[in-house]
């Protein structure tokens, strides 16, 4: 084995290779901060960060000078009070604004005209400096919420009551029978008949060319039989002269018709006149009419909302077989969701919908 080599320098010669890059970077930092005044690092923070909170008072003025000034135009429409002056010196705004905002700017105006002139405007602010808002009113339904059944649907009803009830519902069942019945027909889906096949189809379309064509030529024989040139004839001096004076009486006919027509309307005025009012007094009475038939039906089904109309539950009358007198053995015929939300839908507070079959 052969002997390691060790290092040709000696021990003196060691120094030499020592780095003194860090000596140099520290001495060249103190440098530095001997020059620029000291460490930042042993600076305390207050003395390197403060708050600035001096105002810069002069620009302040001279905005608030160039907002004060007024352009002569501007004090001359100050002046009239029809006439309302337009700020040059105001900045652009955003197009929205609140209620609150409008109301403020109204009542400014209002005072400035007031102070200025007469002028319809109203302050609407009273003394406890409140803001008046109109609110409009919601439109309440002249249906009740909860509707009292007639007595003949109570759980032991009087005879008499009872068969009332029954009268009313049979009736609404026997119009709904005769509705079906005496209504219009709907239109099939399919149209019964035959299939015709290609070669019917084909004698069938020269058959019916055939007959086209020959009807053509009777017409066509008909028309120039009647279209033949006819001589056009010779007008003499005195048939054009007879012609001209009869043209001339009938305009004179028809002046002398309209002037009496005229004069006949004049002379009947006074009847015009009562005419016209009594047509007035027509119309405001069918006018009453309909506004009175619309309330009416208002007060039995709801306003139109949908494209499906409202349909009343029918009424909830007991048989005389299921009549027994006692509350503990009367039968569920009705859920109470069931009608309330027939009663929101008739109340015009839901839109009608379809019922939904249950699978």
């Amino acid at each position: 084995m052969g002997k390691n080599k060790s290092s040709r320098k000696g021990k003196k010669a060691w120094r030499a290779n020592i780095s003194t890059e860090d000596i140099e970077d520290f001495f060249d930092n103190s440098t530095k901060d001997a020059l620029s005044g000291g460490s930042l690092a042993q600076v305390p923070s207050d003395s390197l960060f403060y708050v600035d909170k001096s105002r810069d008072l002069s620009v302040k003025r001279k905005i608030e000078k160039h907002r004060e000034k007024v352009l002569r135009y501007d004090s001359i429409l100050q002046s009239n009070a029809f006439v309302e002056p337009v700020p040059s010196s105001t900045g652009k705004k955003s197009k929205k604004k609140s209620k609150l905002q409008i109301a403020k700017d109204t009542a400014q105006q209002g005072q400035k005209d007031s102070s200025g002139g007469d002028s319809g405007m109203v302050d609407i602010w009273n003394d406890k400096d409140e803001l008046v808002i109109k609110t409009k009113k919601a439109k309440t339904s002249v249906i009740p919420a909860v509707e009292v059944e007639p007595p003949g649907c109570s759980f032991n009803p009087p005879s008499e009551s009872h068969q009332d009830a029954l009268a009313c519902a049979v009736a609404d069942e026997m119009q709904k029978i005769y509705r079906n019945e005496l209504g219009p027909e709907p239109i099939p889906l399919v149209v019964p008949g035959e299939v015709v096949n290609e070669e019917d189809m084909y004698f069938l379309e020269a058959d019916s060319g055939s007959d086209t064509e020959n009807e053509n030529l009777v017409e066509d024989g008909k028309t120039d039989l009647d279209k033949r040139p006819q001589k056009p004839k010779m007008l003499t001096q005195v048939e054009k002269n007879r012609r001209a004076r009869r043209k001339e009486q009938l305009k004179a006919e028809a002046e002398a018709t309209k002037a009496a027509q005229l004069s006949k309307e004049i002379d009947s005025l006074p009847d015009i006149i009562q005419e016209i009012e009594r047509e007035e007094g027509e119309k405001q009475k069918r006018h009453l009419r309909r506004v009175t038939a619309i309330k009416e039906k208002l007060k039995s089904c709801p306003p139109r909302l949908g494209k499906r109309k409202f349909v009343p539950a029918p009424a909830q009358v007991l048989l005389s077989e299921e009549i027994t007198g006692s509350l503990r053995k009367l039968k569920g015929c009705c859920t109470l969701a069931r009608d309330r939300f027939k009663s929101l839908e008739k109340r015009g507070l839901v839109v009608p919908s379809k019922k939904s079959s249950r699978k």
